[in-house]
């Protein structure tokens, strides 16, 4: 078997109400995606996406003719790439929908196989005041969902404790909570620099007080110690690692024992090949991988079929934020994906990913 062609298309959701990511100091007015097609000479056809693959058709060549089930040797021409340009790892998660394709199975049985449901926490994405965030947790918690993760600014960190004590207080014990700083990449332009430790971990305490479950990426990448510290002395678990660039540098932080819960995104920080390896490496220490999840609908989809095929837990990322955060508007272009009455969201039945892609939409929102 070999690749024929690859396609990209690229699309544009126009978003109304804009959603106010509080990671991107401009609200969102639109969601951009890239549909990746991967045809073979035996008629197969692979999708992925979850990133904006800018700059990929440069090296389209590199992949064109070449055997799309011998994956090691193509995630080996994604990582040069990588090195050098963009991250074109939803290429990547088209090429394991075929090889699933081919074998007539989900691919989260190919990774292993270790589950065919994960429960999911509700992650949200904006930061909202406390009255606010105690409602969207209150309304997670009844429509199935375990857990929330809540996002605060390192700008804004009263009003951010306070949301999650009025989350805390809306909620009752018998649901997890974690929190994300964000601290560990930044947006492009974003200079400011990065909170002090003695803040974090002042931080971690008031948040462990509130039965926090981790705190994500309190610090920079480089802050080892600094994380190591703020879990010895706090006991909040610390978790981090959803955009590291390289496997080099995440098995780098597994082996200096840098959190609890490592989070590499299969779209966008070290691909599904990869991503495996850094869970089992975590599971022989002892600790989590769950996987960031923020992108879209497909790389979702390509997390969950990692994460189930080696029973990544405690739970796994599901981007969720009404009104501004939607499996609707995530998954604009594919059938959407949802949990179950239990709160977990199930692997597609399908071979491959799984993924039913409306083609309608792709051509209405296609630029």
């Amino acid at each position: 078997m070999k690749i024929t062609a690859i396609r990209l298309t690229r699309m544009v959701l126009p978003l109304d109400p804009p959603f106010n990511a509080a990671w991107d100091p401009e609200p969102r007015t639109s969601f951009p995606a890239t549909l990746v097609e991967v045809e073979t000479d035996e008629g197969i056809t692979g999708v992925g996406s979850g990133d904006t693959m800018d700059g990929f058709e440069a090296y389209e060549h590199l992949f064109i003719g070449t055997d799309p089930m011998a994956i090691l040797n193509q995630v080996r021409r994604i990582e040069t790439i990588n090195f050098h340009g963009g991250r074109y790892w939803p290429l990547e998660a088209a090429l394991w929908d075929i090889i699933g394709k081919v074998a007539g199975l989900p691919v989260a049985t190919l990774f292993g196989g270790a589950q065919d449901r994960l429960v999911a926490y509700a992650s949200s994405g904006e930061l909202k005041a406390p009255a606010a965030r105690a409602e969207s947790a209150l309304a997670a918690k009844e429509r199935g969902f375990k857990a929330m993760k809540i996002r605060i600014s390192r700008d804004h960190l009263d009003q951010g404790v306070e949301s999650v004590r009025a989350a805390r207080e809306a909620v009752g014990k018998d649901f997890d909570l974690m929190v994300d700083l964000n601290q560990m990449w930044r947006m492009s332009g974003d200079i400011e620099p990065a909170l002090e430790l003695a803040k974090v971990h002042r931080l971690a305490a008031q948040l462990a007080e509130l039965d926090v479950r981790w705190l994500e990426e309190p610090l920079p990448q480089a802050d080892i110690k600094g994380a190591q510290r703020v879990r010895e002395q706090t006991g909040i678990q610390v978790s981090g690692g959803e955009m590291v660039r390289s496997m080099p540098e995440m098995m780098a932080l597994i082996e200096a024992d840098a959190y609890d819960i490592y989070q590499p995104d299969v779209a966008l920080a070290v691909g599904m090949y990869r991503a495996r390896q850094v869970a089992e490496t975590a599971n022989l220490k002892h600790r989590f991988f769950t996987p960031h999840t923020w992108s879209n609908g497909l790389g979702l989809l390509a997390n969950l079929h990692v994460a189930a095929g080696v029973d990544a837990g405690p739970y796994l990322e599901f981007p969720y934020d009404p009104p501004g955060w939607t499996p609707e508007r995530r998954d604009f272009f594919m059938e959407p994906l949802d949990i179950d009455d239990d709160g977990a969201l199930r692997v597609p039945d399908l071979p491959g990913l799984g993924a039913v892609i409306d083609y309608d939409a792709v051509k209405k929102y296609s630029v």
